[in-house]
């Protein structure tokens, strides 16, 4: 069984969309562990636009299980990490302007600043994962930087899935072969939904977690939190 770790940042976007505390992020987080999640993934981002330093806060709390922590570590990033000591953080090179993560780490033009601030989270035994594109030198390198996990950006898997699955999944196949052979663990996210997943699953058997938001919690919406949380752990 590979870990489901549900992603809440959309649950503080409706909530900030009309300010109060409904729906709760809290709420949405201990819910989503009762109702099966392996873990509760969260990307603050400087603007706060969705999770705020608060919420982090407040999560760290309630959170029973997995609690992962993504974002592009800057200072005040990694001063929040250091602070809550989450069980995972994931490093994610986005832009504080992108709407959503769009790429992953090239770690070789940023591999002694990533060295660094991976050996810092090390020492206080998080578990450390770098995002990365699909990419078998990118795979190498984490585990060079002596990361725990690679977390696969699957961006592409999702737009190339509906034309051609076995083209979609190819080069995360390669990484997943790799990752297995140089002892690595390997996590994926980004647009995997209730379409894709199941065969994204049962290609990368070596696959640990998957963390997603978006598309879940748009599900939630029509079939429940309970139910939409139920049907993907049945895909994994």
């Amino acid at each position: 069984m590979k870990n489901l770790s549900v992603n809440i940042n959309k649950i503080a976007t409706i909530r900030n969309a009309r300010g109060g505390q409904v729906p709760s992020v809290v709420q949405a987080a201990i819910n989503s562990e009762k109702f099966g999640a392996d873990g509760i993934t969260v990307h603050p981002r400087p603007d706060e636009r969705h999770i705020t330093r608060e919420d982090v806060y407040s999560l760290k709390k309630v959170i029973k299980k997995e609690f992962n922590i993504e974002g592009n570590p800057t200072k005040q990033f990694i001063d929040l990490v250091l602070d809550i000591k989450p069980t995972q953080v994931t490093l994610v090179p986005d832009a504080p302007d992108v709407l959503t993560s769009n790429k992953g780490w090239d770690i070789k033009s940023n591999y002694n600043f990533l060295k660094e601030i991976v050996s810092e989270f090390k020492r206080l035994k998080i578990r450390t994962s770098i995002f990365v594109d699909p990419k078998e030198k990118m795979v190498e390198l984490a585990k060079k930087l002596e990361a725990d996990r690679v977390e696969l950006y699957t961006e592409t898997y999702a737009k190339k899935f509906p034309i051609n699955r076995e083209n979609a999944i190819k080069d995360f196949y390669k990484c997943s072969l790799l990752a297995k052979n140089i002892n690595i663990g390997l996590n994926a996210g980004h647009d995997l939904n209730l379409d894709n997943l199941k065969y994204f699953s049962s290609k990368i058997d070596n696959l640990l977690e998957v963390s997603i938001g978006h598309a879940l919690i748009s599900d939630s919406v029509y079939f429940g939190l309970q139910n939409t949380i139920s049907m993907y752990k049945r895909l994994l």
